[in-house]
């Protein structure tokens, strides 16, 4: 399942669709382990001219990791014509009906339409690319994670409280507070405290790349954990037998 506190949830049978122009080949495993946190990939196609040298790298994974290649030649010098195939696919597999979430593979801009249209059509769509991607592109997907976070995410295995941070990682969390505090805003209950999972559905409503990865926490807990000063946490078992955990902010600011 999904990480709840970082507001994500199961959306359904999903399609990845991914550009091997614009796609690096090393980061296959966590690209499929992420898009499976939103949804099961029933459809895993990647598109490309597979007679240039620059599709090599995809050949030797294609197989284990159950990928379709998809061949389009380059007819014009120049030309990119994997965007348009790969969007016919998209919309083909659209009006199908049978796909609830769409997973882009690809730091290219010129799919923002298609992310749009896609939304319009109350799909749910993820984009993975780098973090050079366009925001008009990252801000037309519901989720957009930066493929550098995948790899960075392998190492953070605990608390970023329980780490010696650098001035420069304090100074990159800093960057964080003021979305965690509109996101708090958002959704503060009556007796001042928020779910930390409705905080971080929240954040991605605010800005569709916000992960708490690119500051170096391994989980949304451990980012507002961060914020000790500024921020407090609960943790409340109900009677179901789950925990829940909740956050205050020490103080609002006006508006």
């Amino acid at each position: 399942m999904a990480d709840e506190q970082n507001g994500s949830s199961i959306k359904g049978l999903m399609a990845m669709l991914i550009d091997g122009d614009n796609a690096q080949a090393g980061f296959i495993k966590e690209i499929l382990a992420e898009a499976t946190k939103y949804g099961r990939i029933t459809i895993r196609r990647i598109y490309g001219d597979w007679t240039t040298p620059s599709m090599n790298g995809w050949k030797e994974c294609l197989q284990e990791n159950a990928i379709q290649p998809i061949q389009q030649f380059r007819f014009t010098v120049g030309k990119n014509a994997t965007d348009s195939a790969m969007i016919i696919d998209t919309m083909d597999i659209l009006h199908s009906g049978d796909i609830a979430s769409y997973c882009l593979v690809t730091s290219d801009s010129d799919y923002t339409r298609l992310a749009t249209r896609l939304r319009e059509s109350g799909a749910f769509v993820l984009g993975i690319g780098r973090r050079s991607t366009p925001k008009a592109f990252t801000s037309a997907c519901d989720v957009f994670v930066f493929i550098e976070n995948l790899r960075a995410g392998l190492d953070d295995v605990a608390p970023a409280s329980n780490k010696k941070q650098t001035s420069k990682g304090k100074a990159a969390l800093k960057e964080g507070l003021p979305l965690l505090r509109k996101a708090f805003e958002l959704t503060v209950q009556d007796d001042g405290w928020a779910y930390l999972s409705s905080v971080g559905g929240s954040l991605r409503s605010l800005d569709p790349t916000f992960d708490h990865r690119t500051f170096g926490c391994p989980t949304l807990r451990a980012l507002v954990a961060s914020f000790s000063d500024e921020i407090e946490l609960r943790e409340e078992k109900k009677p179901s037998g789950n925990m829940v955990v909740s956050m205050k902010l020490n103080s609002i600011p006006s508006r």
